[in-house]
């Protein structure tokens, strides 16, 4: 099961990289697939910052590629998280706090 990680970024140190690796190597382990917003560096060939909604372009792309939305603790907080949240939801994908998914890895992942 592909999983995207959903999560604040503007204000914190590093973007909140640190979480979001931390979130996705625990998915990983458990046997999901992940994407997360911190992908989208991939495709900026500028090796310069974008701008907000550069990034949410790509996050939501990622986001309509997910079967599921794993969401970091304070989602609330982020206005692109909040965005993608009621996307997934718009779209029947769910949306579940990052331990839930943890607690459903006996579950099949493929």
């Amino acid at each position: 099961m592909k999983l995207y990680v959903a999560g604040p970024m503007s204000g914190y140190a590093d973007f909140n990289y640190a979480a979001f690796e931390v979130a996705r190597q625990s998915l990983k382990d458990a046997g999901y697939e992940v994407l997360c917003p911190t992908d989208s560096e991939e495709h900026n060939d500028t090796g310069k910052p974008q701008t907000w909604d550069w990034y949410m372009r790509h996050a939501i792309g990622m986001v309509i590629e997910a079967e599921g939305l794993a969401v970091l603790p304070d989602w609330q907080t982020s206005r692109g998280a909040r965005l993608e949240v009621e996307i997934g939801l718009g779209l029947a994908i769910p949306v579940l706090p990052l331990h839930a998914w943890l607690a459903k890895s006996g579950d099949s992942h493929e």
